[in-house]
């Protein structure tokens, strides 16, 4: 295992962060800030409770995740997207390390990038409501694995993408949507039966129903089922990384 180029590509992609630091922290966080206000505040002074949780402490699991998944997803693709843009990604691939040790590097610091700025949007969600942690243990397991599982994905899609609108495309218009329709402001239980069972089928779902289990004890589905899906999810992920560094798909040419 080459540490030290692990090392190599993790300080790297991390200094890019601080040199855009106001893009990377600030504006999650201001736009986090704004949900509060319009959800929490507005639409909270309507809905008191939700299994037994006022509504303000009952989306701040929902709105980590939102932001969590699309910073994850973003960071890793563009990470790995940049320098095959520019060519520099063939310096890579003829280096002396190995496709775990870059993919290590790249998710590696999107999944650090997108669990800092989770932890900083719970930290600011305690400004607003009173937040109670059930499992800590599992509310950082699930955090953690959702960051890397999201990472891996958005390094797939750093390498599929073949132009910066196909590198927005995802997380515009597949993660944003998926996580408001995945019980991000609401519990599933409050659906009509037909549409609880359709809600099922997103996987989103199983990824805020775990974590918010993790916060207040209530959960949509088993806790069981969430982790199995994020593992699943997580193998999934790497099994196709390991595919396109065996086969070079869109990297080699």
């Amino acid at each position: 295992m080459n540490l030290q180029a692990v090392k190599s590509i993790y300080i790297f992609e991390m200094s890019r962060t601080f040199r855009t630091l106001l893009q990377s922290i600030v504006s999650p966080v201001l736009s986090t800030s704004l949900y509060f206000v319009v959800f929490g505040a507005a639409i909270g002074s309507r809905i008191q409770e939700v299994d037994g949780v006022s509504y303000g402490a009952f989306i701040v699991p929902g709105l980590i995740m939102l932001t969590v998944l699309t910073q994850a997803t973003s960071n890793a693709a563009f990470g790995i997207y940049f320098p095959k843009f520019i060519g520099t990604i063939y310096e890579l691939l003829s280096a002396p390390i190995s496709f775990l040790e870059i993919v290590m590097g790249y998710v590696g610091a999107a999944a650090t990038k997108a669990l800092a700025i989770g932890l900083i949007i719970l930290l600011t969600a305690a400004f607003f409501v009173d937040i109670q942690i059930a499992h800590p243990f599992w509310m950082l397991t699930f955090l953690v694995l959702t960051c890397v599982s999201f990472s891996l994905f958005g390094f797939i899609l750093g390498i599929w993408a073949q132009n910066f609108e196909q590198l927005q495309l995802v997380p515009l218009l597949v993660i944003t949507p998926l996580v408001f329709l995945g019980g991000s402001f609401y519990s599933i239980s409050m659906l009509p039966p037909l549409w609880q069972n359709v809600t099922l089928f997103n996987p989103v779902v199983y990824l805020i129903s775990g974590f918010r289990w993790s916060f207040y004890g209530t959960a949509d589905v088993a806790i069981g089922l969430s982790i199995t899906m994020i593992a699943l999810f997580l193998a999934i992920c790497l099994g196709i990384i390991w595919w396109i560094f065996k086969t070079g798909y869109r990297i080699k040419t």
